[in-house]
């Protein structure tokens, strides 16, 4: 289930306002003229010493000091964002052999890491060596910095959650020459470091956390980069094999698993986030989109697509085939085939439906019907039970090939990211779940290019109607419900709630969706005669 919050974004500080009055003083006199004389030269003298060193310090602290440490260049305005394009980061610029963390973000911390860059999973740590040649010292030495610790997951907001996520140790080094053993495994392409634990199971938390963010993160390195995980999951491989290969050409490393000690020109230690389950392009390199985040998944799916219907097509022709030498008009049986095929190709084909059923919580208890009337309008009409083990391309083929999409609200709304920019998402939307609905599928469905149309039950459509008195806040008012915690809303409208869609009142919605359908396929078939 998607777990709910309200983002708070810190509070503006008020800035000491004694600091900013300036004192004003009567300088017409000579007396106060030649007390204040020293004064002022001492003060001239200190500008200009403090000037020279800002100029000279480059030279005398090398290229690698990390100025950053001199200032902040965090801005208010960086705090109250998440994901921004490195170029706008406080990590936009790393020196070789520096770590840099921004933990501006309200939903995660980034870290960027430059230089010698090895593994130690033992220690959970991951070392950044300065190598240096000292000539007093005969003896090799490890001189360990300042580090850092870092939790790569995407709700650091949620204490709960971040309290079971594996932490990483970022400890610079300064060594001699020869100090340090050699790298098991060399690589000469970026690392990028994340976890999979937290939500990781729940195909929200999958995208919205992960699967997103990851390509917000590593995109830009154009399949140039090795993934390390922690909390290496073999099933999450293999569900998200497919997208994994559009992101990297390189095998993910299993940072608990491996022992190895593998090395990295950089890294980066976390991901960035934008939205729910959307890409701001405004903070994207090249003003990369949702749009071009489904473009990859419809990448990444295709070929796994056209092996199932390779598949299916063999199938039907060795069916034909029986078929036909058990039957004496075998011509006839191969014209009927013909005219199926093209009956399946005519671009004015019936709008196709599909339903994702629920069972258990939040299903519609009188979907056979829902089916019915679909079919009364004009639909093609199909309906998937998606699970955890079901294989995504095969969602995705459907969802791709539909022109509307319903389902109650829930973690399998998700599946919207599968529709094609312009087809049409309808969300019945519970008792209690108003703003959750709008928020995590609603707002992003647009964003995506949807048509978006979010069914708002009625009391007398869920089935707590039957349990509460009809003057009880729980039907009248769920935001005071709500307002009460959590585990209220957990416990009543998401675990406890089905729906009895009013179909009279429903149908009005899906003939909308049927006649905007049609509508489209007509303009799309006239701009492909043109």
């Amino acid at each position: 289930m998607v777990h709910y919050h309200r983002s708070h974004q810190p509070r503006k500080t008020n800035t000491d306002e004694e600091s900013q009055n300036t004192v004003m003083l009567d300088c017409s006199t000579s007396a106060y003229y030649k007390r204040t004389r020293p004064k002022l030269l001492s003060f001239l003298f200190l500008i200009t010493f403090l000037s020279c060193c800002y100029v000279f310090a480059p030279l005398f602290l090398g290229p690698s000091f990390p100025l950053s440490l001199l200032y902040s260049p965090a801005t208010e305005n960086d705090v109250n964002r998440d994901g921004v394009d490195a170029n706008d980061s406080p990590c936009s610029s790393v020196s070789t052999g520096t770590i840099c963390c921004d933990r501006s973000g309200y939903r995660s911390d980034v870290c960027v890491m430059k230089g010698d860059i090895r593994t130690h999973s033992a220690s959970s740590s991951v070392f950044l060596y300065n190598s240096r040649s000292n000539n007093n010292v005969s003896r090799n030495f490890e001189e360990e910095l300042q580090h850092e610790k870092i939790k790569p997951y995407t709700r650091k907001w949620e204490t709960s959650v971040m309290d079971t996520i594996d932490e990483l140790s970022l400890v610079p080094k300064n060594l001699n020459l020869g100090g340090v053993g050699g790298c098991d495994v060399q690589h000469d392409v970026p690392a990028v470091f994340f976890s999979n634990g937290g939500y990781t199971g729940n195909v929200y938390h999958e995208f919205n956390d992960g699967i997103i963010p990851l390509y917000i993160t590593s995109q830009h390195f154009k399949k140039k980069v090795v993934f390390v995980i922690l909390e290496y999951h073999n099933w999450w491989i293999m569900k998200y094999g497919d997208v994994l290969s559009r992101l990297s050409d390189f095998p993910p490393i299993d940072f608990r698993g491996d022992n190895r000690t593998h090395c990295f020109p950089e890294a980066i230690v976390g991901l960035r986030i934008h939205d729910e389950l959307t890409v701001d392009s405004a903070l994207m390199r090249g003003n990369k989109s949702i749009a071009d985040f489904r473009n990859l998944l419809d990448k990444a799916y295709w070929p796994r697509i056209k092996g199932l219907i390779r598949d299916e097509e063999r199938k039907a022709q060795e069916k034909l085939r029986e078929q036909v030498s058990s039957s004496e008009s075998s011509e006839a049986s191969q014209q009927q085939y013909i005219i199926r095929q093209q009956v399946q190709e005519n671009p004015t084909k019936k709008p196709t439906l599909v339903i994702l059923s629920r069972s258990g919580s939040r299903a519609i208890t009188n979907e056979n019907l829902l089916v019915k009337m679909a079919e009364e309008i004009g639909f093609l009409v199909q309906v998937l039970k998606p699970d955890r083990t079901t294989e995504l391309a095969k969602v995705y083929r459907s969802l791709n090939a539909s022109d509307v999409m319903i389902g109650v609200h829930g973690a399998a709304m998700t599946h919207f990211l599968f529709l094609r920019p312009g087809s049409v998402f309808i969300q019945v939307v519970p008792l209690g779940t108003t703003w959750a609905a709008e928020t995590y599928y609603g707002e992003p469905a647009r964003k995506l290019g949807l048509k978006y149309i979010g069914y708002q039950i009625l009391p007398r459509e869920s089935t707590l109607y039957e349990k509460y008195d009809k003057n009880d806040p729980i039907l009248r008012d769920p935001t005071s419900i709500n307002k009460k915690g959590w585990e209220y809303t957990k416990k009543i409208y998401l675990d406890s709630q089905n729906v009895m869609l009013d179909l009279r009142r429903f149908r009005k919605r899906l003939h909308r969706a049927y006649e905007y359908t049609l509508s489209k396929s007509k303009l799309s078939l006239q701009h492909q005669q043109m």
